[in-house]
């Protein structure tokens, strides 16, 4: 079974299957697809990070997040004007992680080369996709700024305009790009021509990637982090990943007995949200590279400090002494894959916010991430930009056990949204019955930059005057929160079931 944002992607995993290939391969073959399908969401100048159960029991992380370049320095940001990091341009740009992270992921546990995981990407890339509802929308939010790049008006419109939905489009240099990818394997990305490419396109416009910030380019093996929640050891990757976040949030909810509360209460939507806004404040004060935090995953998961955050939970009230930075969004997607073996991935890939940077490689079509974004310019803050470093990192995939098998392969996608849909998704699933779809489709309430709850519509106004009472403000919400996928892998029947966010164009499929 296959469940992706995009049908085209998850017919993709499911004929790899057939082909005999297994989950890994199925999973890297519809990232691929998605890259190309999905532009605005995900590409190869992005970042991956994969959870991976295999049949026997073990669990691998895999963190294919970039550094930043080895010459960028917060100190030059801040001599030149900047009080907060660029979100758009070559200087919020990283090294892009994801084909790296790939490579890896297959070579250790895939079955098939690159040539046969990116046909169907190189065919719609060559031959042209139909734009989706979904894609369309959002694509057409950001024709102004793929104007104003050379390479992103070249590549990434048509006539100087986001294309309608149902248009068919090509990425034809991109699929030139696979192809080389696909023949010389990772190192044709970042070495050669295409990384020269990349490293002079960032240069060109002022910023500080080189090849050999490209050439350095290494995912890490990781072992990932959990806490026990529902009967269930729910994975997370350890940071510089945000899914410490949702862990904290889960411990949180157990610690006040969230589950106990009905399914769609206020009571529900406001303990959550509290401990939430516990567990983000934590994340933006705390989570960065592991090499500059000052307070390990152990730490940071402990029940003195739980217990510490849970107090200053109130079931009656919004605390106002909460404080949380404002979150930039962000674009991504995620998949999941089971094989007949029960081998299952967990799989994500973005390139942060909407195509990015905006800034698109003029001759090899490669949308470059923004993932620089996410670094503070605060002086001494773990999380402050440095050469090399990774920044606090938004993806995160999720799997939950259940008497040491994958029993719940799953993610939420939506930038800073993830850690609360991870959390909000799993209690659904464990605390209130619900079957997967279910699960996915249950309204989302989350926060927008100004602390205002955005609410989606299956909210009901007498929930919502409930929350204002609680000293919550809330409002419509202007889009949906994210998107999700998920297998549930039912040991005891021998079944597969899967779910697929409507809040997106794709689907769940197996056989």
């Amino acid at each position: 079974m296959a469940a992706t944002s995009h049908p085209l992607a998850t017919a993709t995993a499911l004929s790899v299957l057939k082909d005999g290939g297994n989950a890994v391969d199925a999973a890297i073959a519809a990232s691929a697809t998605l890259c190309v399908v999905e532009p605005h969401m995900t590409g190869i100048g992005g970042d991956c990070f994969v959870i991976l159960a295999e049949p026997d029991g073990s669990v691998h992380g895999l963190n294919g997040s970039g550094r930043a370049p080895a010459a960028a320095d917060a100190a030059w940001y801040r001599d030149n004007g900047y009080e907060t990091m660029p979100q758009t341009g070559v200087h919020a740009i990283t090294a892009p992680g994801a084909v790296d992270a790939w490579a890896r992921l297959a070579e250790r546990f895939g079955t098939l080369g690159f040539d046969r995981l990116f046909a169907d990407a190189i065919h719609y890339a060559d031959e042209g996709f139909a734009v989706h509802a979904r894609v369309a929308r959002d694509w057409a939010m950001h024709g102004e700024a793929l104007r104003k790049d050379e390479g992103a008006s070249r590549h990434c419109l048509i006539g100087g305009h986001a294309p309608a939905a149902g248009t068919r489009f090509r990425f034809q240099a991109l699929a030139r790009t696979l192809e080389a990818i696909a023949r010389g394997g990772a190192r044709a990305f970042y070495e050669g021509e295409i990384a020269a490419e990349m490293a002079a396109t960032v240069r060109a416009g002022g910023g500080f990637l080189t090849e050999a910030d490209l050439a350095a380019v290494e995912a890490d093996w990781v072992t990932p982090i959990s806490v026990r929640y529902g009967g269930h050891d729910v994975l997370e990757i350890p940071p510089n990943g945000q899914g410490i976040t949702a862990l904290i949030l889960l411990r949180l909810m157990e610690a006040r007995g969230v589950g106990r509360f009905e399914r769609g209460s206020a009571a529900r939507h406001h303990m959550e949200i509290e401990a939430a806004r516990l567990a983000y404040s934590v994340r933006d004060h705390l989570v960065a590279d592991p090499s500059s935090m000052t307070r390990t995953p152990e730490e940071l998961l402990s029940d003195s400090f739980i217990e510490q955050l849970a107090a200053q939970m109130l079931e009656d009230r919004r605390n106002p002494s909460i404080r949380i930075p404002p979150m930039p969004g962000s674009d991504t997607v995620y998949l999941t894959v089971v094989d007949r073996d029960r081998r299952a991935v967990s799989f994500i890939n973005s390139i942060y916010s909407a195509f990015g940077s905006k800034v698109v490689t003029p001759k090899s079509g490669i949308a470059l991430q923004n993932r620089g974004g996410c670094f503070t310019l605060e002086q001494g803050h773990a999380n402050e930009l440095r050469g090399g470093r990774k920044p606090m990192h938004t993806i995160i995939p999720a799997m939950a056990l259940k008497d040491g098998k994958a029993a719940v392969s799953f993610g939420v996608m939506g930038g800073d949204y993830q850690p609360m849909g991870h959390a909000h998704v799993l209690s659904n699933l464990v605390d209130h019955g619900m079957d997967a779809q279910e699960a996915i489709d249950d309204a989302r309430l989350f926060w927008g930059d100004d602390g205002v709850l955005d609410a989606e519509i299956g909210i009901s106004a007498d929930v919502r005057a409930q929350l204002t009472a609680m000293g919550h403000q809330v409002r419509n919400a202007a889009s949906p929160h994210g998107g999700g996928q998920m297998i549930v892998i039912d040991h005891a029947n021998g079944f597969l079931v899967g779910a697929s966010d409507p809040r997106k164009d794709g689907c769940a499929l197996g056989w």
